[in-house]
């Protein structure tokens, strides 16, 4: 999906609560996030390989993976609103889903995933704030 030229233009014109994090802090965040994203959905992707654990387990994972990567395009390709909304809260719910489904296994990975949970929760607040005042 292309983006067009303007996006940050129409960003930028959304109404937006005074707390939102700034473009940069944004990337800072996620080339955080990113890292511990790959390394613990990375190992759960081995463990189901070894057989240590069922393809089941790795569902949330894949849903979260997807719903996380089509953000961007639904928010600033499509300019879509209400998509993004609920691409959001996929993405919210489903990380609670992958620290449940790993929690008796892999508390460590259920752990990691906490600044992801945060920075989410941070994030729909703030998508759920746009959503509402556009």
């Amino acid at each position: 999906m292309m983006f067009s030229p303007d996006w940050m233009q129409w960003y930028d014109a959304l109404q937006k609560p005074s707390w939102t994090p700034a473009p940069a802090t944004i990337g800072l965040i996620w080339s955080f996030l990113y890292p511990i994203i790959a390394i613990s959905f990375g190992f759960i992707l081995i463990q189901i390989l070894r057989k240590k654990l069922p393809w089941a387990t790795g569902l949330p994972f894949m849903v979260n993976l997807i719903a996380n990567l089509a953000f961007t395009p639904l928010q600033f390709g499509l300019r879509n609103l209400d998509l993004a909304l609920i691409d959001i809260v996929i993405v919210w719910v489903t990380i609670l889903c992958c620290m449940g489904a790993v929690w008796r296994q892999y508390r460590w990975v259920a752990w990691a995933q906490l600044p992801y949970l945060a920075w989410v929760t941070l994030a729909t607040a703030l998508q759920t704030f746009i959503w509402l005042d556009n």
